[in-house]
């Protein structure tokens, strides 16, 4: 083999080395990642990202609270109105006690008649009895015409037996508020009242109370749909062994839930709110809320504030996260202290003070971050990782995140959409999952109208009551 021969060899070695040498650093870099994310994702609980709660298992953080302390002593301050147990009616029975000493005295009955009431301590307790109410339907022949006339039963009474409308609404209200299964209010109810309440009886008056507020729930609908500004969004329940999804739209006067196979654009479009509406949307930046394009778009502040406060856990360094969580944290006091003096605004010089703050905070976090870079070899887009993608959502949709302080009707987060979504996790962990779809259905028709009935100053359980009299509509004059 020739002298160039030979250094031919070692030189196309000397390639293939380096190649082989750039591609397993190309593979160390990229692990290193892989490591890097997952060991984000262990450290990723419900108070630093957007987990839900039930996720947290036996592993439940701490809970910390994002306000600076005010120096208040806890507990109600001064001047605060107390409150505690009364009544506001008399007693039904007024039970006396001597002292023991006088017991047995031949001058107990002189002195009882003397004595004067000292104190006065009252215990409060239902006493449960089932009334039965015979309807008689009397038969007569007429004197006139020998005709037989015979009496009319009210409309409301269909069989022969059947249970009132308190009772009925007694079940509603515990199979939906109360989010207790069927058979355990067949259970509680038979063993309290003695009656044999039947699971089928249950789930039919459940399923009647749902078709009577039917009607209503589309009039909740029409509402939200004209209003100008609405929270939106969806949970995950279990139907029959399958995940499916409840959507939400709500404000602080009504709630309207509907349920979908699909948790996107479909799903959100067969509750039939969004689709229509034209105000302001709040919601927590999920893809598929961008698809409407007449509603204003506000984000929630407080996912937000969740996700810079995972990356000051996880990754120190990232110095702009705490600045940008305290600039939130200052708009927000910034508000709530112009809404105590009286104004519906902050001053121009607040307001450019806030935009020129986020601009150089997102600056900084560029620099810190900066976008991957691609060789030759790679293929696709390279994963620019959760942080600069939460910098160019920050950046992205900058006025959405700061509409809050130019428009005060905006609130800071979407809080309302997620109480309005929270009894369908207590509802699955209390009873589990729907067995079927109508059923879920009429459980979320219920609860939009309980929900809704609720915000109006009505009652759940004097609510579902009118919804079983059949005027639901009564709930909303």
């Amino acid at each position: 083999m020739t002298k160039n021969k030979q250094i031919e060899l070692l030189q196309q070695t000397i390639r293939e080395q380096a190649e082989t040498i750039a591609e397993l650093r190309q593979t160390i870099v990229e692990l290193q990642q892989i490591i890097k994310d997952l060991t984000e994702r262990l450290g990723m609980n419900s108070s630093n990202s957007s987990k839900p709660p039930s996720s947290d298992g036996l592993n439940k953080p701490s809970p910390k609270s994002l306000r600076s302390p005010s120096g208040k002593k806890a507990g109600g301050q001064t001047g605060h109105p107390g409150a505690h147990l009364f009544t506001a009616r008399e007693p039904d029975e007024i039970v006396q006690h001597m002292p023991s000493a006088c017991l047995g005295c031949p001058n107990h009955d002189a002195c009882k008649r003397l004595a004067r009431v000292g104190e006065t301590r009252q215990v409060i307790d239902a006493v449960v009895t089932v009334r039965v109410t015979a309807h008689e339907s009397f038969v007569v022949k007429c004197p006139f015409n020998g005709a037989r006339q015979r009496g009319e039963f009210p409309e409301e009474l269909k069989a022969s037996v059947q249970y009132g409308e308190n009772l009925q609404a007694l079940a509603v209200a515990m199979n939906t508020v109360g989010a207790v299964s069927v058979n355990r209010t067949h259970e509680i109810l038979s063993g309290v009242f003695g009656i044999p309440l039947s699971t089928g009886t249950i789930s039919a008056t459940v399923g009647n109370c749902a078709d009577q507020v039917t009607e209503v729930v589309e009039r909740i609908r029409q509402k939200l749909t004209a209003s100008e500004l609405i929270h939106n969004d969806e949970t995950g329940t279990r139907v029959d062994g399958k995940t499916v999804w409840v959507h939400n739209a709500s404000n602080g006067a009504y709630t309207h839930l509907s349920i979908s196979a699909k948790r996107g654009q479909e799903g959100i479009d067969a509750g039939g709110v969004l689709p229509e509406f034209a105000g302001i949307t709040v919601h927590d930046c999920w893809a598929p809320y961008w698809k409407y394009p007449r509603v204003t778009h506000a984000l929630c502040c407080a996912h937000l504030l969740r996700e810079l406060v995972g990356v000051e856990e996880n990754h120190p360094e990232q110095g702009w996260a705490t600045d940008f969580k305290n600039l939130l944290l200052a708009m927000k006091t910034a508000k709530e202290q112009a809404i105590e003096l009286g104004n519906d605004h902050l001053s121009d010089e607040q307001l450019k003070s806030f935009d020129r703050r986020y601009d150089e905070i997102l600056t900084r976090g560029y620099a810190e971050n900066p976008p991957p870079e691609v060789t030759e070899k790679q293929r696709g887009r390279r994963k620019k990782g959760k942080i600069l993608a939460l910098i160019e959502r920050l950046d992205a949709h900058k006025a959405s995140v700061c509409l809050f302080v130019h428009n005060f009707a905006v609130p800071f987060d979407n809080n309302q959409a997620e109480r309005d979504l929270r009894m369908i996790k207590t509802k699955s962990k209390v009873s589990g999952c729907f067995r079927s779809i109508d059923g879920a259905r009429d459980y979320l028709k219920i609860m939009s109208y309980v929900g809704s009935a609720k915000k109006q100053g009505v009652h759940a359980y004097e609510a579902i009551r009118q919804a079983v009299l059949g005027a639901p509509e009564t709930c909303f004059c």
